[in-house]
C-alpha cells in the first residue's frame, strides 16, 4: 500500500478566461485619434499666434520698431566673415612636408 501524501495535478488550465483584445484595440484606437485631434489642434493655435502681426506700430511717428536689433545682426555677421577668413587661410596654407627618412 502507498502512502500519497502530495497529489500532482498535471493538468492546469485557467478556466473561463478571456482576454478581450478587440476592446483594448478600440481603447488603443481612440486614444490615438484623441491624441492626433489634441497635437493637430495644438498646432493651429501657434499657427494663430505666430502668424499674427508682431511688429508694434508706435502712435507718434507711425513707424514700426524692429523687431531683431541691428546690432546683434552685425556681430554675427562679423562672426561669420572671421570664421570664413580663417577657414580661406587654413585652406591655402601649404601642407608640411613629412620626411620619410626618419
Amino acid at each position: 500500500m502507498k502512502i500519497q501524501l502530495l497529489k500532482k495535478e498535471k493538468h492546469f488550465e485557467k478556466k473561463e478566461f478571456i482576454l478581450n483584445s478587440n476592446f483594448y484595440w478600440k481603447i488603443a484606437v481612440t486614444l490615438a485619434c484623441i491624441i492626433i485631434l489634441m497635437a493637430a489642434s495644438f498646432g493651429y493655435y501657434l499657427f494663430i499666434q505666430t502668424s499674427q502681426d508682431t511688429a508694434i506700430i508706435t502712435s507718434a511717428e507711425g513707424e514700426k520698431i524692429p523687431i531683431v536689433k541691428t546690432q546683434n545682426l552685425e556681430k554675427a555677421l562679423k562672426y561669420f566673415n572671421e570664421k570664413e577668413q580663417k577657414s580661406s587661410q587654413i585652406l591655402n596654407s601649404p601642407t608640411p612636408v613629412v620626411d620619410p627618412s626618419l
